[in-house]
């Protein structure tokens, strides 16, 4: 594997992260290069998260390609496009570019650090008047009501009824320290959560 770093564009200054492996290429870019390319129209934007995600909050111009349902055959590029690809913070986006990269195609762009880095430098966002709740809130919502219920079955039914605290509050340990959250992609998965993002698919 070569890992390499290089300047491109020398008014701007926008760095370019390039890692090659067996000849395939996947490049890291910042947000604000990603905003040059869009402004420019030479970009195939996809957005790797899940419907809901997407509808609640998206990078203008990106289509949505959640990664739960990925299918490399259905990325089209016209001639002259870069593919660039984002998700929350990085992780699920490196995943969808294996899976291109593994189809043949050997021009992948990630944003680095996902939508996070592009809300941080205060560019664009589009969201659907119509979308439920974030999914953060929807994971606050069903983790804040399990404790609940479990610490009413603990004071008037079973102590072991607090067992399902210690189990929320393991699981959102573990969310924190891996980035990732299995009930936030289990909520995903729900039909009033899957229809709203397919009406900006």
């Amino acid at each position: 594997m070569i890992t390499l770093t290089i300047q491109f564009d020398h008014l701007s200054l926008k760095k370019i992260t390039m890692t090659q492996t067996q000849g395939l290429t996947t490049q890291t870019i910042d947000a604000p290069t990603l905003k040059q390319w869009l402004d420019r129209q030479s970009v195939l934007l996809i957005d790797v998260r899940e419907a809901v995600e997407y509808a609640t909050e998206h990078i203008p111009g990106a289509i949505s390609h959640p990664l739960s349902k990925f299918d490399p055959s259905q990325v089209h590029l016209q001639p002259g496009q870069r593919l660039v690809l984002y998700c929350q913070s990085g992780k699920r986006s490196a995943r969808a570019a294996a899976h291109l990269t593994a189809a043949g195609l050997t021009d992948v762009t990630e944003l680095h650090d996902g939508i996070s880095t592009w809300k941080a430098a205060a560019h664009p966002i589009e969201k659907s008047q119509n979308a439920p709740i974030s999914l953060f809130r929807q994971v606050q919502i069903v983790a804040g009501t399990l404790v609940v219920l479990s610490t009413i079955l603990g004071v008037t039914v079973s102590p072991w009824g607090l067992l399902l605290s210690g189990l929320v509050g393991a699981g959102l340990v573990f969310a924190g320290v891996t980035n990732t959250c299995a009930l936030g992609m289990l909520l995903a998965q729900l039909p009033y959560n899957r229809r709203v993002g397919q009406r900006w698919s």
